[in-house]
């Protein structure tokens, strides 16, 4: 019996930024850019769509940032949520300076530790994972994944973690999923949307290939499109979590995707011990026509 076939789609590259960990694209529906980060360069990008690659403008932090997130009733050309170092902090673009909200830890005991992916929930909570930061060795299972509140609470999740990733909902907002790259499992819970609590934890998908699943999006459908980092490709898989297509990228690590109407935005990280278009290409941005859109992200309610 043969392989069955599957849709597949090019990618091509539409940003040869070079971004050393290009992470986190997110469509700025209100300005028609696209923000996304470079976590080891410390870096916020932000490109406008309308006018293309040569309009990239960079913020440099000092600190690593992973992910961003608009803020309900905030114009996102003022402020915006960053996941940082230590926690989220609301981000000043005209002045480039960031203030926090709300950390990980309140004392020293995060150290070793920053933050990765996240989302905001449909109650407007953030989601945000931890794992081991650069320079201190091999990642160690010492990660978690926090939920942050309007009311400045925080809840550790999930612990002992090694790279916590992506968190998303389906179209109805009644299944939340999250993905944990080294075991390679994408999991899913109940979420209810009357008080936001989870239930029925479960396997949606095991990645059985050598690659690790990193970061996604959901598309109106349901679909989840999900980059896997070490294969040169997103794939895309169904509500029961079968796979059912498939971008192809000219680059091994690729990261995240954020659709952007049908076009699907795919940021990577360099490199630099591949050969060819990998070495080339490695932290670009990409994008590919698949035809479909993606849902609207929810927005982060700022605690009073």
């Amino acid at each position: 019996m043969g392989v069955k076939e599957i849709p597949q789609w090019q990618a091509e590259p539409y940003l040869e930024v070079h971004a050393a960990l290009g992470e986190g694209p997110f469509y700025e529906k209100a300005t028609n850019t696209l923000r996304f980060v470079d976590i080891i360069n410390k870096r916020l990008h932000t490109v406008d769509l309308a006018q293309g690659p040569q309009s990239l403008k960079t913020a440099q932090l000092d600190v690593a940032v992973s992910v961003t997130s608009d803020i309900e009733g905030v114009d996102p050309q003022e402020k915006i949520l960053l996941g940082l170092k230590h926690g989220i902090a609301v981000f000043d673009r005209k002045a480039e300076k960031y203030e926090y909200v709300a950390r990980f830890f309140d004392g020293d005991e995060g150290k070793r530790v920053r933050s990765n992916d996240g989302a905001t929930d449909p109650h407007g909570r953030f989601w945000l994972g931890t794992m081991t930061d650069f320079g201190l060795g091999d990642f160690q299972q010492e990660g978690a994944l926090f939920r942050f509140d309007a009311n400045k609470t925080r809840e550790t999740v999930l612990s002992d973690l090694t790279i916590p990733n992506s968190v998303g909902w389906s179209p109805d907002g009644k299944i939340m999923y999250f993905t944990e790259t080294i075991s390679k499992v994408v999991s899913a819970w109940d979420y209810s949307l009357a008080d936001g609590s989870r239930s029925n934890k479960r396997v949606f998908y095991q990645h059985a290939t050598s690659g690790g699943p990193d970061g996604f999006r959901v598309d109106k459908d349901g679909n989840i499109w999900h980059a896997v980092y070490g294969e040169s490709r997103v794939i895309k898989l169904s509500p029961e979590g079968e796979l059912i297509g498939q971008v192809n990228v000219p680059t091994r690590h690729v990261t995240c995707v954020e659709f952007v109407g049908t076009q699907l935005y795919i940021t990577t990280a360099s490199d630099d011990e591949g050969e060819g278009d990998s070495k080339k290409y490695g932290g670009a941005v990409f994008k590919a026509e698949v035809g479909t859109t993606g849902l609207e992200a929810y927005k982060f309610k700022l605690p009073a």
